[in-house]
């Protein structure tokens, strides 16, 4: 299947977007295109749709096709099968919580830029011997959070990452202070009462500050 077309190409690199990738979870397509929106004025152009519901495939279907400066990707690929879903759905990166050697086969063939998950120094040393120098960590703070990153930079220093889970406003920017560090993932200028609400105006002030995070 052709992927929609969009008006805004996916980067070579997903970490050199913005600071923060939003991490997405949607109930509602309904509700896909006016959050992205939100989002994109905020000035977070990455966009990560988790595909935890049954409504994400419609959703960056959606968000590819109608939201102008928004490059969405898919969150949580868990099987080849979903690369291939997600890419065909409009997805312009992939991100994974962990990876086997056939999902990274897929998404390596998907033509998209990905991120797979690590979370112990033996996983980004095999991903390095396959080539593969951008990665997610997760789950950041339950991993080991800045410390553990800065641990790894001295000797591992190719690896560059987007830490993601249990990250907040607070703690983002000793994140970003890292070496290593290129972006970080994180859901907290989407909190689930504005969504439900539809407080689109509320989320793109969050996403405003959001945006403007640096060390």
């Amino acid at each position: 299947m052709t992927p929609p077309a969009v008006s805004s190409p996916a980067a070579a690199s997903v970490l050199d977007l913005a600071p923060v990738v939003p991490v997405v979870v949607i109930d509602d397509a309904a509700d896909a295109v006016p959050l992205a929106r939100a989002l994109v004025a905020g000035g977070l152009t990455a966009i990560e749709v988790t595909l935890r519901t049954p409504a994400a495939l419609d959703s960056i279907r959606a968000i590819a096709a109608e939201v102008p400066g928004a490059v969405v990707g898919a969150g949580t690929v868990l099987t080849p099968d979903a690369v291939a879903d997600a890419v065909g759905a409009g997805a312009r990166f992939l991100v994974s919580p962990g990876w086997t050697p056939n999902l990274l086969a897929a998404m390596r063939a998907s033509g998209v830029p990905f991120l797979p998950g690590v979370s112990t120094a033996s996983e980004v040393v095999a991903l390095l011997e396959q080539g593969v120098s951008e990665m997610k960590f997760f789950p950041a703070e339950a991993a080991g959070g800045t410390a553990y990153l800065a641990a790894l930079a001295s000797p591992l220093p190719r690896a560059r990452f987007c830490p993601t889970g249990g990250i907040t406003p607070a703690s983002a920017p000793a994140y970003l202070s890292l070496p290593n560090v290129a972006c970080v993932g994180g859901s907290w200028m989407l909190p689930r009462p504005a969504i439900t609400a539809r407080d689109w105006p509320h989320i793109e002030t969050l996403s405003r500050k959001a945006a403007t995070l640096m060390p």
